[in-house]
């Protein structure tokens, strides 16, 4: 049976193998889906910005890879804070009740089983080479096995952040868009490609073309970084609602038990 209202702070795919279409997209829009997306977004915006302007000065190709610098860490530092921050409203948002202090491997990570981060794709629309794809959360993929690993560019942030005196060089170019990329995902799946800007809107996700145009990559929110939504939904976990039946209810979006998650997924 598929799901038959959607969850707080959470796109999943419809049961038309969509994620929009026929205006059931809308429950983005419910003030309960969401405490304040606006902020959420804003900051990643400001972030992009400050990125684009990085990009004056390093060029987005293959070769500047392992490019460092101290503005590239101050923004992977920013950037690392502000995924927490969107982990952190996740868990909150929903039913989460560890009262220790959250860490990666043991409570953010479980937002894998609900969102699939580890299926999104993003792409950087301007680069020179091979290497504009990014699957940041990839190895979350076989979590909660026990070949799960933590995230390679996260690590390289924690490194740099608590010694960057010796852990200056682990803080490259390509960690930085790891980690970018990686807020790429974590926004869309919370709020799909939805800005929540004050003018209305008039599409949800559904064909567009651009140059190096892919039928399976989407503009994402704040119009750079194009982004694959993943496909590997169980009907069990697809929305089947229809949003008209629900928008003048008293609760119309549930909530996540994330403690029956981490229960049942314990080692």
């Amino acid at each position: 049976m598929t799901l038959q209202k959607p969850y707080k702070r959470t796109v999943r795919m419809l049961t038309n193998g969509t994620y929009a279409n026929d205006g059931h997209w809308q429950y983005l829009l419910h003030p309960k889906f969401a405490n304040d997306p606006q902020h959420y977004i804003r900051a990643f915006l400001l972030i992009q910005e400050d990125l684009l302007k990085l990009f004056e000065y390093v060029e987005p190709c293959d070769e500047n890879s392992a490019t460092i610098s101290l503005r590239i860490q101050e923004l992977l530092t920013r950037v690392c804070i502000e995924i927490e921050a969107n982990f952190t409203a996740i868990l909150k948002e929903n039913t989460y009740s560890n009262s220790g202090n959250w860490n990666l491997k043991n409570d953010y990570s479980l937002i894998e089983l609900t969102h699939k981060l580890s299926a999104y794709k993003v792409k950087l629309p301007v680069w020179k080479g091979e290497n504009h794809t990014y699957t940041p959360f990839v190895n979350w993929a076989t979590k909660p096995n026990e070949n799960w690993h933590t995230l390679n560019w996260y690590q390289a942030y924690n490194k740099s952040k608590h010694d960057r005196h010796l852990h200056f060089n682990k803080a490259t170019f390509d960690v930085l868009l790891n980690a970018v990329s990686g807020l790429v995902v974590l926004l869309s799946a919370q709020f799909m490609d939805e800005s929540y800007s004050p003018n209305p809107k008039s599409m949800g996700i559904s064909g567009n073309y651009s140059y190096h145009y892919n039928p399976k990559m989407e503009t994402a929110i704040g119009e750079y970084f194009r982004v694959q939504f993943p496909e590997n939904w169980d009907e069990s976990e697809k929305y089947g609602f229809n949003w008209k039946d629900l928008i003048d209810l008293e609760e119309p979006i549930d909530k996540i038990n994330y403690d029956s998650i981490k229960e049942n997924n314990s080692a």
